[in-house]
């Protein structure tokens, strides 16, 4: 990718005119309405409070880099953007400079791209590429003088808020063997190029950084083999390690922000062990003897957000998370009554308030989302405290055509608090109807949100009940959930799967002889176990980019998954080949297949690096020689470890509504 592929763009648009689909409020909404790019992504607000920047999608897909001035927010000016990629992780270098990445949201992943990154004036000029995207691309100008632009292996760590044009970036290294290394950090200069490194006697191994707004190293994460170590900057330049623990079981601390008074706030476990969840710490660097303090606490959920921190101060304001719902947690007193007032202004949805200069800022900018909308994004005015809509990411979905999210906490059969969101079709609730017990991958992600999602709003749409456990192994609800988990993949997380779908059942939301079971990735496997180990309890199973076999997740050499983790995590996390042998067998889709005789929707990506189409491939021929007449079977040849071609997605799709109406549905669509 060079810069002859970059172009600046002056024009302007009307964000009113930003693609929208009528639709008659009876009608289902297309299956491509579920799954196309957002109209607009990302929007950051200036430092100043003048300014928004954003990602909008125009009618060629890509996705371009827009800013627009609150004093006249019906028009915004187009800046950049790259032909072939979309614009992603757009961020404020100060009041006039911008810098963006880019990603391939609509084509194969066969070529993967890094990163990269670039800069820009808010007039447009300045432009500049400050780091490739591949791996081939020259490093040199084919003369004498050296490109300053950066290889592909360099990203955007961080921007400062020290009112210069510069920035901090990383390097990623690796051995012979593609294995990360580790990384460096440097700071960049966004006009000139220029790289300085910044880090004197750098620790080893070290995954992440952190570094106060300054620019100044203060905290790192290093990770070998078997530990993982979060390591603080000492006054005479060296890097002590402060906790550690063990690798591929828990985390130690991260970093998260640096206030006034020197402390470090932290997200990790409490070290009183007073709480089984992450939570948010406090901890005084000046004081190392003294034991961090636990800040805010959510009770039963993990701390995963994010602090809003004022720029200049370092004052922390507050913080913006996710429980069951995305929340707010406000220290300060003036941002905490704004949050009430714009919570009661709007109403049912959840606000999230962004902002850098938050105390005195003319404008902020608001997230508005719920379940079943998807992010409106909104001004709010302290002075007036008035409210004004400004763009709509997908403003083609309707409220009222979706179907509402509910979470609930039940007890598995062991006793053990089971997560469940429950996704019900739009309109009046009817008992009895067809479900769809949809299993997330990973498996060690936290699956579900209270935000719309396109899976399960989808499913939802076309009259399924969408049943989606948080089964023991997932994150995000404490450790004692994700670690029950352990070496339980077909066994006691499968159960989880089930006790989900007997809970909705025995409220009467679902007619348990009509259910079928779907999931990509883990929830492949979890689909073709549940049909195996359970062969009465569901009538069909739609699987996607899935494992069919633990032992193949070991043999295949060429997957994404690194040694270190074939070598040390999977055997903790999933099951020891050698020891657990047993297990793995009684445990395998592949060599249940026989048992397997209910139809079957099969998908995978021909370039799938993580879950190699060899899975499937060796499921589909297992099944047919076990005379299971009833397998769908669908490749995407220039797919990856999922779908990014929307048109894949609505042949997908398409597919699965198709499927879902002859076995368990009421009209089979044309």
């Amino acid at each position: 990718m060079h810069m002859s592929n970059l172009w600046v763009r002056s024009t302007f648009l009307c964000l009113a005119a930003l693609p929208a689909l009528a639709m008659a409020q009876a009608a289902r909404p297309p299956v491509a309405d579920f799954f196309r790019q957002p109209a607009v992504q990302g929007p950051v607000l200036s430092p100043d409070g003048k300014r928004v920047a954003l990602v909008v999608f125009d009618s060629d897909k890509r996705g371009q880099l827009a800013v627009f001035d609150l004093a006249t927010p019906d028009e915004a000016k187009l800046l950049a953007g790259i032909r072939t990629l979309d614009v992603t992780n757009v961020r404020w270098v100060n009041n006039q400079r911008l810098v963006y990445s880019v990603r391939d949201s609509a084509h194969a992943l066969a070529n993967p791209i890094a990163p990269g990154l670039w800069a820009i004036d808010v007039d447009g000029h300045g432009a500049r590429q400050l780091i490739h995207v591949e791996e081939n691309e020259a490093v040199g100008t084919g003369t004498n003088v050296r490109s300053r632009i950066l290889q592909w292996n360099w990203a955007l760590q961080s921007v400062l808020n020290d009112g210069s044009d510069d920035v901090l970036v990383k390097r990623y290294t690796f051995d012979s063997r593609d294995e990360p290394m580790g990384t460096g950090l440097a700071r960049l200069d966004t006009r000139s190029g220029q790289l300085r490194s910044i880090v004197k006697n750098p620790p080893a191994d070290v995954e992440y950084w952190w570094a106060d707004g300054k620019g100044t190293p203060v905290a790192a994460i290093s990770s070998s083999k078997s530990s993982e170590a979060l390591l603080l900057l000492q006054p005479d330049g060296s890097w002590k390690k402060t906790f550690e623990t063990e690798a591929w079981i828990s985390s130690v601390p991260v970093p998260l922000a640096l206030d006034a008074a020197g402390a470090l706030w932290m997200a990790g476990s409490d070290v009183e062990r007073k709480t089984d969840t992450v939570v948010l710490l406090r901890y005084d660097i000046t004081k190392p003897q003294a034991r961090p303090r636990v800040v805010l606490d959510l009770q039963g959920y993990d701390f995963d957000g994010n602090l809003v921190v004022e720029r200049g101060t370092s004052e922390v304001l507050g913080v913006n998370f996710e429980s069951d719902a995305p929340g707010s947690h406000w220290f300060n007193a003036k941002m905490k009554a704004i949050q009430a007032d714009v919570d009661a202004q709007l109403g049912s949805t959840s606000n999230t308030i962004l902002c850098e200069r938050c105390l005195e800022a003319e404008n902020l900018l608001v997230v508005a989302r719920s379940d079943r909308q998807p992010p409106v994004f909104l001004r709010y005015e302290p002075a007036t405290k008035r409210i004004a809509r400004l763009l709509l990411s997908r403003p083609w979905i309707k409220a009222d055509q979706m179907g509402a999210r509910e979470p609930s906490i039940i007890k598995a059969r062991d006793g053990r608090r089971l997560p469940v969101m429950v996704t019900f079709p739009p309109g009046p609730r009817k008992a009895g109807r067809p479900g769809v017990v949809l299993v997330h991958g990973g498996p060690w992600i936290r699956g579900t949100q209270w935000e719309w999602n396109a899976d399960a709003q989808f499913l939802a749409s076309r009259g399924y009940v969408v049943i989606e456990p948080e089964f023991r192994g997932s994150t995000g609800y404490g450790f004692g959930h994700y670690e029950a988990g352990f070496k339980q993949w077909g066994l006691a997380m499968q159960d989880d799967v089930s006790d989900a779908m007997d809970f909705a059942a025995a409220q009467g939301w679902i007619d348990p002889k009509r259910v079928c079971i779907a999931g990509a990735s883990y929830g492949g496997y979890a689909t073709l176990m549940g049909l195996a180990k359970e062969p009465e309890r569901y009538r069909c199973g739609i699987e996607w980019v899935g494992v069919s076999d633990i032992k193949l997740m070991y043999d295949i050499h060429w997957s994404d998954f690194s040694s270190a983790y074939k070598k040390y995590g999977m055997p903790l996390l999933v099951g020891d080949l050698d020891k657990d042998a047993r297990q793995l067998r009684d445990t395998s889709p592949l060599v249940q297949a026989a048992r397997i005789n209910k139809p079957l929707l099969m998908a995978y990506g021909g370039e799938d690096r993580r879950v190699p189409i060899e899975h499937g491939k060796a499921m589909r021929d297992a099944l047919a020689a076990a005379g299971n007449k009833n397998v769908e079977w669908v490749v995407y040849g220039e797919e990856g470890h999922g779908w990014s071609k929307l048109e894949n997605n609505v042949d997908f799709w398409t597919r699965v509504e198709r499927f879902l109406a002859r076995n368990i549905g009421e009209v089979v669509p044309h």
